[in-house]
Formats: structure tokens, sequence, C-alpha cells
């Protein structure tokens, strides 16, 4: 289905990209506590809204 190539491409692609994204949060760590103190808070909200959601169209067979 994938070239020999592509293989290689779409590997050395992913640990490239995963290695940037470690550098890049270690870089910003110290920014992000100042900054984004509350934010789990939100996403946690918004995980139970979905939730919540999901579970009213259970509910009502939607």
């Amino acid at each position: 289905m994938f070239s020999k190539g592509q293989i290689i491409f779409s590997i050395f692609f992913i640990v490239v990209f995963v290695l940037a994204m470690i550098f890049t949060y270690r870089k910003d760590k110290n920014t992000h506590h100042t900054y984004y103190k509350g934010s789990k808070w939100i996403v946690l909200a918004f995980i139970l809204f979905v939730a919540f959601l999901f579970a009213l169209k259970k509910i009502l067979n939607f």
C-alpha cells in the first residue's frame, strides 16, 4: 500500500515532530505555569459538558 520511501519518511517525520514538541514544551514550561494556571478547570468543564450532551442524547434517543 505504501512504498518503502513513504514509510521511512513518515517514521522520520513522526520522530522529528515528537522531539520538536518535547523541546518546545520544556522551553515554555515556566510560561505555561504563569499564564495558564486555571486552564485545567476549563478543560474539565468542557469534558463534563460534552459528556452531559452525550448522556442527554442517549436518554432522549436522538
